[in-house]
Order: C-alpha cells, then structure tokens, then sequence
C-alpha cells in the first residue's frame, strides 16, 4: 500500500500533535494539507510542517484529494465538515468531543457509515502501554474505576464556554470516561455534581471548574470520576485506579501503571512505557485502511463517551441521578 495523503482539518494546539505523529510514520503516511479558518495562521502552520495550506475545505479535498482527513477544529466550529468530508470517500480521524449533542454526533458516525470510508475518535489513551497491559491481562471483571483529571489554565477562549466546548467534563474528562466504557461497558445511571468556584469573574468562563460524578451499575459496579481546572498550574495530572477480580491497577498515565495480582502470589508489574499514542493511533488508523477493517476506536465510541458525558452534565444541572437507557 502507497503511503496515505494526509490533511489536517485545524490548525491548534492538538493538531500540532497529530502532525508530529504523522511525520513520525514516513513510510505509510504523508501531510500534504492543513485547512484552517485564519489564513495567516494557516500558512503558518502549514509552512512549519511542509503541507499546502487552504481555508476551505472543499478546495483543498478537490485538489489535494487526500486519502485520510485527521478533524482537530474544536467541536463548535465543525458544523457539517466531516460529514462532507465522509461524503467525498476520505478517511478519518475526529478528535472528541464529536459532536456538542447527541444527535450531532450520531450524524457525524452515520455520515461515515453510509460512504463506507474508516472513521475513528481521537480516545488515543488507549494506545498507552500501561492501558493495553491490562487489556492483555487476565483481570477479570472490573468493579471499581475511581479516575481524576486536574489541570489549572485558561486554555482557549472558546474552551472556556460551554456553548463551545461543553465544558470541562465533556471536553476533557471524557477521556477517562472513554476507558471507563472501554473497560466496564455502559453503565445504568449516573449522579454528578458541577460548580464554577473559582472563575466566576473571568469574562467569558462559564463551565464548571469542580466537578465528580459517580457512574452505576444495577449488578453493583460503580465508577467515580473528578476533575477541576483549579489545581496545579502548568500540570496535567491525569490518573486512574482499576479494581478487578483478579488485579488492580494504579494508572498515573497512559504509559505508566502498576499492575497487582491479587491472587495466587501477588505478582506485582511496573510498567513505564515510551509509546506516544498518537503515532500508535495513527498506525492503527492506517492498518484499518489498508485492510479495510474497523479501527480500535471507531466512531461510534466516541458517541457512546459524549451520551455519558453530557448525562453526567445533566445530573448535575438537574440536581439528581439520571437512568441511562439503550
């Protein structure tokens, strides 16, 4: 298979990552492209990574036809530009949320479906080391996920209004919310709870600051997550504890775990890996397409996250627990 003709649809923080990941993987992938809605910024970034730059989407898919489309403009600026870009027959990879309400989302996942091309959610702590050990372990069913997500910043402006990201737990803690489904399945309701304590004098900041949220399940299992933008400056402090029949977990990053038996002899495993899972996304994304197989991560999970996030919103709006149906 020919290397594949990459564009990047956003020109950020995080399309900055999925650049360095493509370039990373010279022989199977190649940026040709990056479509932005600053010109300027565009060209910019597109000059530092050797792509053409273009500010409308349909220009550059007619002329640089480009075999996969990596989506990173944030959720509120997308309006119908991956389903367009499903219905030109590219590939993709949309990084989360997909979507600021359901229904959105499942179009996204229907556009893809119906132009039969292979579409994937950017939930890229899955391809961490420490997470795909405990995949291949044998734990047993998992009864207790508590998982954490802090940082302290300001972000960009548009992060800070829930009418353009959704907030914090949408648009970040959805990624442990992500690995609580990918190792427990959906669960049967959720209570949560959100404040703002302290930005509420920060023009344009309206989400949440402090939020937790306690999952269930009617069989008993339980998952609790949270998360605040109040805590180090500078850190992102991601991690997550899995309690199994037959092992737990203490994640402190994708990379990064200790994995305890906790039966027979109490093998005990410290993993401290090097993979950087955007490149191990990408790689994935493009054996999906050169086998014509679904990838790890398709888009349907990343509907499936955002149903939970925006219920655990919800709850806490509506000051009680909320059922989660089919």
């Amino acid at each position: 298979m020919s290397r594949l003709r990459v564009a990047l649809l956003g020109c950020g923080g995080v399309a900055r990552r999925h650049a360095d990941a493509v370039a990373a993987l010279p022989h199977d992938l190649e940026l040709v492209a990056c479509c932005g809605r600053d010109a300027r910024r565009t060209a910019a970034f597109a000059g530092r990574h050797g792509a053409s730059a273009y500010t409308d989407v349909d220009e550059m898919l007619r002329v640089e036809r480009p075999d996969l489309v990596i989506v990173t403009l944030p959720p509120f600026a997308r309006g119908d530009l991956v389903q367009r870009v499903a219905r030109a027959g590219v590939h993709l990879l949309v990084e989360k949320p997909l979507a600021l309400d359901v229904r959105s989302a499942e179009l996204v996942a229907e556009a893809a479906r119906s132009a039969g091309v292979v579409a994937a959610v950017g939930f890229m702590y899955r391809f961490g080391d420490a997470v795909r050990a405990w995949d291949e372990a044998d734990a047993g069913r998992v009864g207790l996920f508590v998982g954490s997500y802090h940082c302290n910043s300001l972000h960009a402006s548009w992060w800070r209004e829930e009418a353009k990201s959704g907030g914090q737990v949408v648009e970040q803690a959805i990624h442990l919310i992500d690995l609580v489904r990918h190792l427990m399945g959906d669960p049967d309701s959720v209570y949560a709870r959100r404040s703002n304590l302290a930005h509420r004098s920060t023009p344009g900041y309206d989400i949440e600051d402090v939020s937790a949220a306690i999952f269930g399940w009617d069989d008993g299992r339980i998952a609790t997550l949270n998360a605040s933008n109040i805590a180090v400056p500078g850190v992102w402090d991601k991690r997550w504890e899995v309690y199994a029949e037959r092992m737990t977990g203490r994640f402190t990053g994708w990379n990064e775990a200790v994995l305890s038996r906790t039966d027979g002899e109490g093998e005990v495993l410290e993993i401290a890996g090097t993979t950087d899972p955007f490149v191990a996304q990408l790689a994935d994304l493009h054996r999906a397409i050169a086998a014509g197989s679904r990838p790890r991560v398709p888009l349907e999970e990343g509907v499936a996250a955002l149903r939970l996030a925006l219920a655990a919103r919800r709850s806490a709006d509506e000051r009680r627990e909320v059922r989660l149906g089919p």
